[in-house]
Parts: C-alpha cells; sequence; structure tokens
C-alpha cells in the first residue's frame, strides 16, 4: 500500500517489508526531461515553471501519476477550475488544457522512451487525456473577456485626473508615497501615449528616448525604442521604435517634469532606468499594475479595466486620429492586422464620418445623413 499522495510518496509496504516507491523518482526525472525540452527551444523560464507547477498540480489534485491519468482526469480537473469563487476564463482552462497535453505527448514520444519505462515499471502506459470530445474547441479569434475595452475619452480624463489629484491627497494625509504617485502618473500617461505594455514599459532605459528628425519640436521624446517587446516563443524580445503621434505631444511635457524635476529626487545615480523606485531600482510591471488598480479605484472606473485597456484606447484613439492601420499595426508591434483590430474599439461618431465620406464619394457632396 502507498504510505503517502502521489509526488511525495517515497515509502511503500509489501510483504511487512518497506521498500522504496520508484514513482516519485519517476514522476521527477519526467519532469525534468519535459523542462530540458522546453529549455532546448528557448522557452522563458517562467513559462517552463508554470507548466511544471500545472503538472504538479495536477498530480496533487488527482492523487494520480501521469501514467494513470485517464480523460476522466483532465475533465475533472477543468470541472474544478470553472468552479468556485474565481472561475477561470476560457482562454485559460484552454491554455491549460494545451500545456498537459504537451506534457503527455512528450511521455508518449517513442524518442525519449518514457512510455516504456512506465510499462515496464508500473504496467501501465500513459495516454491522452484530452481528445475532440472533451477539449475547448477553438472556434473564434478572440477568446479574451469581452468586458476588456478601450477607454472612452471621458474615461481617460477622470483617470488622469485621479493619477494627478493622488499626490496631494497622500501628501494631505501626511504619510509616504507621494513622489511614488507622481511618478506612477508619469508613467500610467506614457504606456497610453506611446501604446506601451508593462514589461515593455517598466524595461526602459534613459537611452532608449530618441529624438524623430520629422518631429523635431519633440526633443528627445519624439520616439521610444522598445527593445522587450512581447517575443515569440523560443525567440528573443522584438524590437520597435514607436513614435509620438502630434495629438499626444502633451507626453513631452510629462517626461521632462518626470527627468528634470522627479526623476532626480529619487536619486538614481547611474542607474540607467527611465523610471526608478524609491529604493533605486527598476520599476516591475507589478507595481505598474498597482498604481493602475489604486488610480482606477480612485476614479471609481469599471473593474473591468487594465493597464492593456490604455494600450487598447492608444490603438482605438490612433485610428480615430486617421493614422492609417498599417502605421498602428507598427506602432504597437503586431505581426498581424487582424490582433490590431481586435483591439480597436472605434465610437460611433467615428463610424458615422466614414459613412458618411463613403457616401459622399459614391453619391456626391449633396449627401448628408439626417439625425
Amino acid at each position: 500500500m502507498t504510505l503517502q499522495s502521489p509526488g511525495s510518496a517515497h515509502l511503500v509496504l509489501a510483504d511487512n517489508v518497506v521498500h522504496l516507491d520508484p514513482a516519485p523518482a519517476v514522476l521527477e526525472a519526467l519532469l525534468e526531461g519535459w523542462r530540458r525540452q522546453q529549455s532546448a527551444r528557448f522557452l522563458k523560464s517562467g513559462t517552463v515553471a508554470r507548466r511544471l507547477q500545472l503538472i504538479r498540480r495536477l498530480v496533487q489534485l488527482t492523487g494520480l501519476y501521469p501514467w494513470q491519468w485517464t480523460p476522466a482526469e483532465g475533465e475533472a480537473f477543468i470541472d474544478h477550475l470553472r468552479g468556485g469563487e474565481k472561475p477561470r476564463e476560457l482562454s485559460t482552462a484552454r491554455g491549460y488544457e494545451v500545456a498537459i497535453s504537451m506534457f503527455v505527448e512528450f511521455v508518449l514520444d517513442p524518442r525519449y522512451g518514457w512510455a516504456q519505462v512506465c510499462a515496464e515499471r508500473f504496467g501501465e502506459t500513459p495516454q491522452r487525456i484530452f481528445h475532440d470530445g472533451n477539449s475547448i474547441l477553438h472556434k473564434g479569434d478572440y477568446e479574451g473577456d469581452p468586458r476588456r475595452r478601450p477607454f472612452t475619452y471621458d474615461e481617460i480624463q477622470a483617470f488622469f485626473e485621479a493619477a494627478e489629484a493622488r499626490p496631494g491627497r497622500i501628501i494631505e494625509r501626511g504619510v509616504k508615497g507621494a513622489l511614488g504617485a507622481a511618478r506612477d502618473a508619469a508613467v500610467l500617461k506614457s504606456v497610453y501615449a506611446y501604446g506601451l505594455r508593462r514589461t515593455e514599459t517598466s524595461k526602459l532605459d534613459l537611452a532608449d528616448l530618441r529624438r524623430n528628425p520629422k518631429m523635431p519640436q519633440f526633443g528627445r521624446m519624439g520616439s521610444v525604442m522598445v527593445r522587450y517587446g512581447k517575443s515569440s516563443k523560443g525567440a528573443p524580445p522584438k524590437r520597435r521604435s514607436v513614435l509620438l503621434v502630434p495629438e499626444m505631444d502633451w507626453a513631452v511635457d510629462v517626461l521632462d517634469e518626470w527627468l528634470t524635476d522627479l526623476r532626480p529626487r529619487f536619486s538614481p545615480g547611474k542607474h540607467p532606468a527611465l523610471w526608478v523606485t524609491e529604493r533605486r531600482g527598476r520599476i516591475s510591471p507589478r507595481s505598474i499594475n498597482e498604481a493602475f488598480v489604486a488610480i482606477r479605484r480612485d476614479a471609481d472606473l469599471d473593474e473591468k479595466l487594465d493597464v492593456h485597456c490604455l494600450r487598447h484606447s492608444a490603438v482605438t484613439h490612433w485610428t480615430e486620429f486617421g493614422y492609417p492601420p498599417r502605421f498602428v499595426q507598427e506602432q504597437v508591434g503586431h505581426a498581424h492586422a487582424a490582433t490590431t483590430a481586435i483591439y480597436t474599439g472605434v465610437s460611433n461618431e467615428f463610424r458615422n464620418q466614414l459613412l458618411l465620406a463613403s457616401l459622399k464619394s459614391r453619391l456626391g457632396d449633396h449627401w448628408e445623413l439626417t439625425p
């Protein structure tokens, strides 16, 4: 009989004799082999770690080892994820199914011989636990939360007004944090002005602020060199240059104040980071997210709005400003125009302008839309 649960069992009792249980060692060897396989593909260490944790979690939940899993265990796991106070989103559950299936494929791959090892040692052969009949079908291009959307112009105004008011309120309470709040306001304004991701923003250096010869009035804020863009699987971070558009020229004053007044008060020394912390380190993506949540709460905005919605807003507003789709796509670093289209949520007013322009081109300038 087994004395402990899978993943931690080391001893078994047979004929009143205690023996070492090989199952935990085989499980660890399986996971280490899969880790090396993914590392050889140059996948990010964080991605690999999350996948390994997922497999350990499934072992713990089912009380079974991978060579004992059946489709019933996979279905029970997904059913478990859909319950509770915070059920997983469809896209998250699909990601879990894909990761688990990739692990099982590794175990079954004859080039590694693990299926034979399991059969010889335990008398059981691993099997695929997700198939066409019990896995999530991919029917749409976008499976994200439909409540996640771009800010309206009024919401953007309210959000940044709350961000600007936050340092003053902190000073009134007589507590620390006013300088950090002023920095956070500048960070989030830059996220919107340049359409950046959190990680891209946190990894910016002073040297990444560049001049745009076509827009000399913007000085060194004319463009931002993004060196840590979202990478494809097994590929290095993507690079791109993001231009500051004239409609966002207020960002010049925001960054100028940060560089000349606020940043020196953090005593960063020779630290290269554009955005620094009170401890003279680089601001983290998590800190950016926490600042966003605090400001969103102050502005009493929809809790489904997150930092990435500022990027969606930039895409939408650039489109409404009249910039070509290809320019907007290059600005945000999307490989496919369809991805940029998902980000875009233009207003009815803009759509009506396009409709009116189309009608006039076909029917003449006398055509007018009636309310």
